[in-house]
């Protein structure tokens, strides 16, 4: 049943260690996250990799072996669901691999089923995207007319004009993860996710999403969206329970446009490549955002740095925000 399905984070943290074993070339590692069933299959993203049954998980690590060693990945977009017994991830993940000057950008679907109580790979799909007019000559645009619809305001509760987007991340979260185990991980998250709704709405702010190890919100008030990015980072300051989480908050003001519970606008993409440059206790700011509040006041900031910001041109001016008590 469709009501059945739900977000899952577990499979995201189960997904995140399977990648992370690809690229750490782990083979027997590898191995264990696929299903014993017969019915296992993998279908990589050249000609002829298409196998199928028990095969596939006795050589799913020299598979992985063969790949050219990853410099880096970086985790562009992730989703997963669950439903009973079944569930499903899909990642966007950049990999810069040593025989290669510019990464390279993989779609990875992966099919999970419960076997005595633990997520195994029944499925794995990959693919390098390209675009429909170079493989089927036309170019499909139902999807970007939907957004470009809600965007324009075709959607009812429509809510436009200037806000201060806030975005958290977990840092290190992949690592502790794999060591506390997806049930123990998942139920931590939930715990600070329900913590850091709890302050956001205090302040007058909107809990907008979470998703994976992350979380967005909006503010009408830069004010108070910087109070309660200290409140959170207090917060975390204060933690008596161990493993102690460290995040990264950031920030950027500007017009967005609210539709059916998401937002759209630059704004936000700029608020989530801030947070991506914060490191561990930090928070970051936009110097738009540092300018909506002013000089002086409750409000500390360091002299700035200029940064480059993905998908953005040019150097961008953000400070980092003082928050200890």
């Amino acid at each position: 049943m469709a009501d059945m399905i739900k977000t899952s984070p577990e499979l995201l943290a189960v997904a995140r260690r399977w990648y992370e074993a690809v690229t750490s070339r782990r083979p027997s590692e590898l191995a264990n996250f696929m299903s014993k069933d017969d019915a296992v299959g993998f279908v990589g993203s050249a000609h002829g990799e298409m196998w199928f049954g028990p095969a596939v998980r006795q050589a799913i690590g020299a598979h992985f072996n063969e790949i050219p060693k990853v410099e880096e990945k970086r985790e562009v977009f992730a989703q997963a669901f669950e439903n009973g017994q079944t569930g499903w991830t899909f990642f966007a993940m950049e990999f810069k691999f040593e025989t290669r000057p510019e990464p390279i950008l993989f779609h990875s679907t992966l099919v999970f089923v419960l076997e005595e109580g633990a997520w195994k790979i029944v499925f794995r799909h990959t693919s390098v995207p390209t675009s429909n007019m170079d493989s089927t000559g036309h170019e499909h645009s139902a999807i970007q007319a939907l957004v470009e619809a809600a965007q324009k305001g075709f959607s009812l509760g429509q809510r436009e004009g200037l806000a201060s987007v806030m975005f958290t991340d977990i840092v290190g979260s992949s690592t502790l993860g794999a060591a506390l185990g997806d049930r123990v991980w998942s139920a931590l998250v939930g715990d600070h996710f329900a913590a850091l709704r709890e302050i956001i709405e205090d302040h007058g702010g909107q809990f907008v999403k979470s998703l994976g190890d992350g979380t967005m919100s909006s503010f009408a008030s830069a004010r108070r969206a910087l109070a309660a990015a200290q409140a959170i980072q207090r917060h975390m300051a204060e933690q008596d329970h161990e493993p102690r989480l460290d995040l990264r908050i950031g920030l950027h003001t500007g017009d967005v446009v609210q539709s059916d519970d998401d937002f759209f606008g630059s704004v936000v993409n700029k608020a989530a490549r801030i947070t991506a440059s914060a490191g561990a206790g930090d928070i970051c700011v936009s110097d738009v955002t540092k300018v909506m509040v002013g000089l002086g006041g409750d409000f500390t900031f360091d002299a700035g740095r200029d940064i480059a910001l993905r998908g953005f041109e040019g150097a961008h001016k953000v400070f980092r925000l003082g928050w200890q008590p």
